[in-house]
């Protein structure tokens, strides 16, 4: 399409300037697909399934089915055989769910795209966009497909991605050869590229796997999912585990055969069984699905995490770095005061609302002395207000409204006054001018920081006349800047220039004020971040004395300097701490802020929206982007993005993240101490083999069938246990902490020796009145304990007797318990070898197994009680 008429491209694709509609939209997606790269192949659910079965301890316990067939024992065989498809199914099925949350979460953090529909311009998933689409771009945007410009204003795009070159290219509208090379079409914009400068309208020539991108979807196919920390550390634990239990194992087989004098049949299939229930084989799936279920709670408190391993750091976090406007405060500006003509004039109304007045001592006054003040707002400015929505930054919204209190419409002026050419805002200019037409005279306008604008300023308007600014006169001006940034207040100075357009020798024309109030909840959670023991931390680019004014009324307390200030200090490590106002700085001085504090050992979340402040995002280790303001770059480099722009939801994230590591840790206890007492009480037996009879307490396929029915479902719903009262109020966790930490390991042997003792209690004692009636009862008791143990692990410190709060446990319980019944009481139990029991015999069941629960409460007390005092 490089080398076609615009007509041509119109007529060909059958649209125009105003777009498609969204009924063609929708024609369109159903012709020619979404604008999706395809991904490589994903796993089949059958390859799945299978894969649960590529695992060295389910081959050992292959060859025990094997052998168990060959020597005719049919019912040992058939439950093996059973008990291995029912465990591979549970594993597909946790498998199959991480993968699925997985995906879920690809989908939402999807690309957006400003684009014409219906004539309106609307924000759109980018894989929604069909080819005749006129998309719309600026500084910060991630091209979203393949396009042809129609209209630019100083466009510049990085098209690394695609071409390998790093230097920025700049476009232009034209018609080039047929045979223009991809680098060389200016007149294209390429999907995945970057806006670095300007702005520009496109019309759609190619989506998807037709896009040059998705010609050469092999370089960016979506990579194999990493593993998070936590998961490698818990994938090692396995594999150490797993080598620990084998070796238990082969003891246990020898010391059963030849010191016991026990079948060796019988202890190869025990050994067998012992170390398929002691390995957590399942715990990787289960840590994945706890993560992916975690990220999705956390996009119902307005927080989207892009990688599940900055779930895990957010749980260490310490430091939180916040921009002020929109984070902190509500981004919805409003202009409170102007000065104009040596005279500070009080503006009412409140938001977008177009309603309000001006008044000088709370008289309304006629605004004809200052409409050249608020027509360089409407017209230095890039936002749009409408009846329906407001697009653009919050700060040109409130001079849109200003001005249309005094009865400037912007869409008026703009035909009125045509802008031919702009410089763009950057956060190191701190300022923005556009040029216009303006009754045959080229005229440039320019808005922004006030003591930048004074700088550019010679002459001042007052009253309609242009007079010398004196030094004396800029002084008073910088005095009311000041004054009004005292009251919180941000202010912008505005100016223009007739005849040579740059942006010296200015007439300085006023200041308009507005307010941006803090959020209603920031404060609270500012208040919650101090008692988790995370300090926050304004950025800002406003006047230092408005950012004080606001970390005053949030409660963030500390130090405030501004960028030049920070710029003159060497070692900022060694004042870091006492600094928690940084006003008037550039998105480079957040690296800065980043590497400082984390030479003081602190974990930082950082905010940013703009295309330089990806830098520091991903420098930070939890980048946060705003996902209402943020540019596609600030997003690309973020760990994080906030759907509401919202301080609060940072905080909700980190509490969320605290309590995904603090489930992770409850269900790794479980199933380790649960499986420490199976194996403790196998082995002790064994070991003391002629008190116990010569027999073992259970039998090979009774600990496969507790390994079953106890390590899945309660498992998982520990996983979903609701974060613990007081989970924010304790200091950050080191994130070189081990999973398992001394308290955590006694309280495993604890655990493990109390199941050992009251379960070869119960088979010794039972033992007298026959041996299937014996192992029955140390069957129950058992698995029994187990349920007690899900409970212990709810909380390494506090007691937890309430359930209701989480109803898949007692469901996960209710379920295990039923199932253990049905393998005594139904026709399961010739299966099983087990024998009923009567009444009396389940409650001696059930209080000899909650005799784990009851000694670990009473440890969680002492403990409770000692860090009291």
């Amino acid at each position: 399409m490089h080398y076609k008429e615009l007509k041509e491209v119109y007529k060909e694709l059958n649209t125009s300037e105003k777009g498609l509609s969204s009924e063609e939209a929708k024609k369109r997606i159903e012709k020619y697909g979404l604008n999706e790269i395809k991904e490589a192949k994903k796993i089949s659910p059958l390859k799945i399934f299978f894969s649960q079965f590529n695992n060295f301890i389910i081959y050992i316990l292959l060859a025990a089915l094997g052998i168990s067939i060959f020597l005719g024992e049919k019912i040992d065989a058939v439950v093996i055989g059973v008990i291995l498809i029912l465990n591979a199914f549970m594993g597909f099925i946790q498998e199959y769910k991480a993968e699925k949350a997985i995906e879920a979460l690809k989908k939402m953090a999807s690309l957006k795209a400003k684009v014409i529909r219906n004539g309106q311009e609307q924000k759109i998933d980018a894989s929604e966009l069909v080819l005749g689409d006129i998309i719309l771009l600026e500084t910060g945007d991630k091209v979203p497909a393949d396009s042809r410009l129609i209209e630019i204003m100083n466009l510049e795009a990085q098209e690394a991605a695609l071409t390998g070159e790093s230097v920025p290219v700049k476009k232009a509208i034209g018609t080039l050869d047929e045979k223009t090379p991809v680098a060389d079409r200016y007149n294209m914009v390429f999907s995945s590229t970057i806006i670095t400068k300007g702005r520009g309208k496109a019309i759609v020539t190619s989506t998807g796997m037709d896009t040059q991108i998705g010609k050469i979807a092999e370089m960016i196919q979506a990579t194999e999912a990493v593993l998070t920390p936590l998961q490698i550390k818990l994938k090692q634990l396995g594999k150490f585990l797993g080598l620990a239990v084998i070796i238990i194992a082969v003891v246990v087989f020898l010391a059963g055969t030849f010191a016991a004098g026990l079948s060796p049949i019988e202890m190869f299939i025990a050994s067998v069984a012992l170390a398929v229930a002691a390995v957590p084989e399942g715990l990787p799936a289960v840590v994945t699905i706890s993560l992916a279920l975690g990220v999705q709670r956390m996009i119902k408190r307005n927080a989207l995490v892009r990688k599940l391993p900055s779930v895990e750091t957010l749980g260490s976090t310490t430091v939180i770095c916040s921009d002020k406007t929109g984070t902190l405060t509500c981004n919805e500006m409003t202009v409170k005061k102007i000065y104009a003509n040596g005279q500070i004039i009080d503006v009412s109304g409140q938001g977008y609302a177009i309603k309000g007045a001006f008044h000088i001592n709370k008289k309304v006054i006629n605004t004809k002395n200052f409409l050249k003040l608020l027509e360089i707002g409407v017209l230095c400015n890039d936002a749009k207000l409408n009846e329906k929505e407001s697009i653009g930054d919050p700060t040109e919204i409130s001079l849109i409204v200003s001005a249309a209190k005094a009865g400037l419409k912007k869409d008026f002026l703009e035909t009125k006054y045509p802008r031919t050419e702009e410089i763009q805002f950057t956060s190191e200019r701190k300022l923005m001018s556009t040029f216009h037409k303006i009754n045959s005279k080229e005229v440039i306008y320019t808005k922004g920081a006030p003591d930048i604008i004074l700088e550019k300023c010679d002459r001042i308007l007052v009253n309609g006349q242009v007079q010398r600014l004196s030094k004396l006169e800029k002084k008073k001006i910088l005095g009311i800047n000041e004054e009004l940034a005292n009251n919180a207040l941000r202010v912008l100075g505005f100016a223009y220039k007739e005849g040579e357009l740059t942006e010296k020798n200015m007439v300085f024309v006023g200041l308009q004020a507005m307010m941006d109030p803090p959020r209603p909840e920031v404060k609270e959670a500012i208040e919650k971040s101090k008692k988790a023991g995370i300090k926050v931390v304004m950025i800002t680019g406003d006047h230092i004395a408005t950012a004080r004014a606001i970390a005053k009324e949030l409660g963030i307390e500390g130090k405030a300097i501004e960028g030049k200030d920070l710029d003159k200090i060497k070692h900022l490590h060694k004042q870091v701490e006492e600094i928690a106002i940084y006003a008037r700085v550039n998105p480079e001085h957040k690296t800065k802020i980043v590497d400082a504090l984390r030479k003081r050992g602190h974990i930082i979340a950082m905010t940013g929206d703009g295309v330089n402040d990806a830098p520091a995002l991903k420098n930070s280790d939890i980048g946060i982007a705003m996902g209402i303001s943020g540019t596609d770059v600030s997003k690309e480099a973020s760990h994080m993005i906030l759907t509401d722009d919202n301080f609060a939801s940072i905080v909700n994230a980190i509490e969320e993240g605290r309590t995904i590591y603090s489930n992770i840790k409850k269900f790794v206890k479980y199933l380790l101490s649960s499986n420490l007492g199976e194996v403790l009480t196998i082995f002790t037996a064994i070991m003391l083999s002629p008190f116990f009879g010569n027999a073992l307490p259970v039998i090979a396929i009774q600990i496969l069938w507790i390994n079953l029915a106890t390590d899945g479902l309660p498992a998982l719903a520990l996983s979903v246990d609701p974060g613990e009262e007081g989970l924010m109020d304790k200091e950050p966790r080191n994130p070189k902490e081990k999973i398992l930490t001394k308290d955590m390991i006694i309280s495993m042997v604890i655990i493990g020796l109390i199941m050992m003792i009251g379960t070869l209690f119960v088979f010794r004692l039972y033992l007298p009145k026959s041996l299937e009636y014996a192992q029955t009862m140390a069957f129950s008791t058992l698995m029994m304990f187990q349920m007690f143990n899900v409970l212990n692990c709810r909380s390494e410190d506090k007691s937890l007797f309430r359930l209701r709060n989480n109803k898949w446990l007692i469901g996960a319980i209710t379920i295990s318990i039923l199932l253990q019944v049905a393998v005594i009481h139904t026709p399961l139990a010739l299966f099983f070898k087990t024998v009923p029991l009567k009444l009396l015999d389940w409650i001696y069941v059930l209080l000899i197994s909650s005799s784990v629960f009851v000694v670990i409460e009473v440890i969680k007390l002492v403990k409770r009680i000692k860090n009291d005092k």
